[in-house]
């Protein structure tokens, strides 16, 4: 009957952790109600759970029930005491299994005995608590009775603290859900998620209180070349420092949130000149030492900012506003930038291109027009540029530069670069198979297109149409794009090389390359940047710098073509510097494909 009795207790106490699991939503409702369970429904004298602290890799009481507090006072001194390890907590954590006692008061092995004795304590089980076969605490359970716990309680107790580690791995991995919902994994900042929460709350606070709200977007400069030269771990760190400086700067990390990769957002909840605070705070971040590799680094940001109330009524259209403010920041070259109606103008204007731009490719309005590249020893025209077009119905020819940016920040890029370079290969045969003077055709190849895993995949098929396609195609790749990941684009150009496709680097002089990669490059021509040309009959510098660039060029046996040639003067400078070609409006403009090759490729009496 007694054995019974103490199977029923156990039972009851089973019965109650295992509902309370099914509904429990935090780990401390668990540990305290777990607890209490266990001294109300099973009738334990005392209960008690610890966890590992994982900081100082000691057993630290969490929850308790039944107690009094000078024998948990004594129990917590004791696993923080150097007696810790011969504690049967420990010995049940080493041991991953239950630790008992049926005579707690005459047993060797049981710590105050008087206090258990003065207490009514006569046996204890201590129980491990595993997860993934790790113990991460114990659950202790204190019975009145001698001689109670025997295999069929230990049992179900064994069963129960199973129960009870799975929920609390169950927890742990909620709350990191949870935590990740909301936080930045990297930098313990808030997210996108929480910044809107909480800059809700400020505005509903500034609304009442009659002042203003700034909220701030701030990204980092060149931050992807950081990546690129040290690595991940050393970009990780970098955005650890940045963090850790805007939080000193701001004076709180309530206040900030991540939102990016290389992008962070401040919110103020009450600020009186946000210019000014926002002024000097670029300029503090940007005198602050970060450090990598035992160098030191500055690391430049640029900004947007918006205010409430006078640029958005919620949290949405507020960021949406700094948003805006930041890009147009970042496209006119400006520190800093606050928020103003003309920007979401442009924003909704841009919007509307690009909506533009994805029907013209569907309806075919895009046109590959060719400029011609010109020998300045003979006069022949030796190559084409392709650039496209947009034939728009409503206004007419739209030239290049009107919509290459769009395509680039949307993506578009890939499909029309891929249009316009098999357009440009299907010219270049049918100019062949019409016995026409084929040249070959130089396609610009964008940032997106370079950075593009599966970039050189797409040439290879393009060319593969034709074993002559390949001879007929120059790749033009701007040589800052190229300088922005040097290991990537070289690995990129060889590729090309390996397949029989030329290689021209495109408005060279602008992009602060050193001489030790321009040797490395595998290219085949340089084009030399239309300011230099201009500059090229003002003095004697100007000159002098376009014919070291010549040198320069043939010493690495590199073609040079002068890009932006306007007058006859320049052309004949080019050629008495022996440079090899010329190309801009001296020589001819872009034309349509059949205007270009009538005008140009025509054999003579043909």
């Amino acid at each position: 009957a007694a054995a019974m009795k103490r199977l029923n207790r156990v039972y009851a106490m089973l019965s109650g952790i295992n509902t309370l699991i099914v509904h429990v939503r935090s780990r401390e409702e668990l540990f305290r109600e777990s607890c209490r369970i266990a001294v109300e429904a099973g009738g334990f004298q005392m209960s008690l759970l610890a966890l590992v602290d994982r900081s100082t890799m000691t057993v630290v009481p969490v929850a308790s029930a039944g107690k009094d507090s000078e024998l948990l006072a004594s129990i917590q001194d004791a696993l923080s005491s150097t007696a810790a390890p011969k504690t049967m907590a420990a010995r049940a954590m080493k041991e991953k299994s239950a630790i008992v006692s049926n005579d707690s008061q005459n047993d060797p092995q049981v710590f105050f005995q008087k206090h258990y004795a003065d207490s009514g304590i006569r046996s204890i089980a201590v129980l491990p608590l595993l997860v993934s076969d790790e113990a991460v605490g114990v659950l202790a359970l204190y019975a009145s009775e001698i001689d109670f716990f025997h295999a069929g309680e230990l049992k179900l107790l064994a069963g129960l603290t199973d129960d009870v580690a799975f929920a609390i791995d169950h927890l742990d991995k909620q709350e990191q859900l949870d935590y990740l919902a909301l936080y930045d994994p990297l930098t313990g900042l808030a997210n996108r998620r929480l910044l809107l929460e909480r800059v809700a709350q400020y505005m509903r606070s500034a609304a009442a209180a009659g002042h203003k709200v700034a909220l701030f977007l701030i990204d980092l400069e060149r931050f992807k070349s950081v990546n690129d030269s040290f690595g991940r771990v050393a970009g990780d760190a970098l955005l650890k420092q940045v963090a850790e400086s805007l939080t000193h700067t701001f004076g709180d990390a309530n206040l900030l949130a991540r939102i990016g990769a290389d992008h962070f957002a401040v919110v103020l909840p009450e600020v009186l000149h946000a210019a000014r605070l926002l002024e000097q705070s670029l300029k503090t971040f940007l005198e602050h030492p970060f450090r990598l590799d035992e160098s030191v680094f500055r690391v430049a940001a640029k900004a947007g900012g918006a205010l409430f109330p006078e640029d958005g009524s919620d949290a949405e259209t507020l960021f949406k506003h700094a948003e805006a403010a930041l890009k147009t920041a970042k496209a006119r070259g400006a520190r800093y930038l606050f928020y103003t109606h003309a920007m979401t103008d442009a924003v909704a204007a841009k919007l509307n291109l690009e909506n533009q731009l994805r029907q013209a490719l569907g309806r075919g309005e895009f046109e590959l027009r060719y400029a011609p590249a010109v020998s300045l020893a003979t006069g022949k025209v030796t190559g084409a540029e392709a650039c496209v077009w947009w034939n728009d119905p409503r206004t007419g020819a739209v030239p290049p530069h009107e919509f290459a940016l769009v395509l680039e920040e949307t993506g578009l890029v890939h499909e029309v670069g891929r249009w316009a370079l098999r357009h440009a290969i299907a010219d270049y045969l049918h100019w062949r198979r019409s016995g026409l003077t084929a040249v070959r055709i130089s396609v610009n190849v964008s940032p997106q297109q370079l950075r593009s895993n599966g970039f050189v995949a797409e040439i290879a098929e393009a060319i593969e149409v034709d074993p002559q396609a390949a001879g007929g195609l120059e790749l033009a790749i701007a040589e800052s794009l190229v300088m922005e990941d040097v290991k990537h684009s070289m690995a990129i150009m060889q590729a090309m090389r390996e397949r029989r496709v030329t290689i021209a680097i495109d408005d060279f002089g602008t992009g602060f390359s050193s001489l030790s990669y321009l040797a490395k490059l595998p290219a085949d021509r340089l084009k030399i940047d239309r300011s230099f040309i201009a500059q090229m009959t003002a003095g004697p510098q100007g000159l002098a710098l376009v014919s070291t660039l010549i040198k320069l060029a043939h010493s690495l046996k590199l073609e040079v073509t002068a890009e932006g040639v306007e007058t006859e003067e320049q052309s004949t400078l080019l050629r008495l510097l022996s440079c090899n070609e010329m190309q801009g409006p001296l020589p001819g403009k872009s034309v349509p494909g059949d205007v270009f090759a009538a005008r140009f490729l025509a054999v003579p009496g043909a």
